[in-house]
C-alpha cells in the first residue's frame, strides 16, 4: 500500500499591475534539515504530510499538516479537492485548495524531526520540517516545488480556469 499525505494549497491574485497584470501566487514552504538547508529549486512544497486514510479524513489530516508545519492553523475557509497527485517515489499525495488572500505568517514555527546527523555519527539532532514558507508567483513555484508537485499547480490553474468565480474554486 502507498504511502498518503494530504495537503493545503493556499492561493491569491493580488491586485492587477497595469504592467504585468495579475499574478496568481501560491503558498509553499522549504523544506527543514540538511539535505534541504542549502537548496532552492526543487526544496519548497505544498504543506503536507502523511495520514492513514483508514482513520483521517484527508482535508482533516491536511489541516493539522498545515498547523503542525507553518505554526499557525489553516485558515478557516472552503476548501476544493484538486485531487490527489502520484509522485515518482509511488507516495499519493491529496491537495485541497483555497483562495486565501488574506492570509500572512509573521514566522513560520514548524514542528521537529529528528535525524542523525553527520550520517553515521550516532548524535541525533533536531530539524524543523519547514524552515520558510511564503507566498511566490505561481511561474516562479513551478521551479521551486519539487518535481512531483508541479502537477498540483497545473491543476490548480486548470480549475480556476474552469471556474467562472475563481474565489469559488
Amino acid at each position: 500500500m502507498p504511502v498518503t499525505s494530504a495537503g493545503i494549497l493556499l492561493y491569491r491574485a493580488p491586485a492587477a499591475d497595469e504592467s504585468a497584470g495579475t499574478v496568481l501566487e501560491v503558498f509553499i514552504a522549504h523544506m527543514g534539515g540538511p539535505y534541504w538547508e542549502r537548496r532552492h529549486e526543487g526544496a519548497w512544497t505544498v504543506p503536507k504530510g502523511e495520514y492513514l486514510p483508514a482513520t483521517e479524513h484527508p482535508l482533516l489530516a491536511a489541516r493539522r499538516e498545515f498547523g503542525e508545519e507553518i505554526g499557525v492553523a489553516a485558515p478557516d475557509l472552503e476548501y476544493d479537492d484538486l485531487g490527489e497527485f502520484r509522485s515518482s517515489t509511488g507516495k499519493l499525495t491529496r491537495v485541497y485548495a483555497a483562495e486565501a488572500p488574506e492570509f500572512e505568517v509573521g514566522r513560520v514555527e514548524s514542528n521537529l524531526f529528528e535525524l542523525e546527523w553527520p550520517p553515521r555519527s550516532g548524535r541525533l539532532r533536531s530539524f524543523p520540517e519547514v524552515d520558510d514558507a511564503r507566498w511566490v508567483p505561481i511561474d516562479e513555484a513551478r521551479s521551486l516545488v519539487t518535481k512531483g508537485q508541479r502537477q498540483v499547480l497545473d491543476a490548480l490553474e486548470a480549475r480556476i480556469a474552469e471556474s467562472p468565480d475563481p474565489s469559488a474554486v
